[in-house]
């Protein structure tokens, strides 16, 4: 990842994403997993709400 951290909690964020990422192309490969792949979704959203909340106090 190129992308380069301004915070601890940024990187944390960062790491949650790329990890709910990871998870959702695992979870293309198997089937019936539609809804959890959804449901991920709406989490890696609302992290990336939280990042962008982030960058923003800075």
């Amino acid at each position: 990842m190129s992308y380069e951290p301004g915070t601890s909690e940024c990187r944390l964020l960062i790491d949650s994403k790329a990890q709910i990422e990871t998870a959702l192309a695992n979870l293309t490969r198997l089937e019936n997993t539609d809804h959890i792949r959804l449901q991920l979704l709406a989490v890696y959203n609302q992290l990336e709400g939280l990042h962008d909340l982030q960058r923003a106090q800075r």
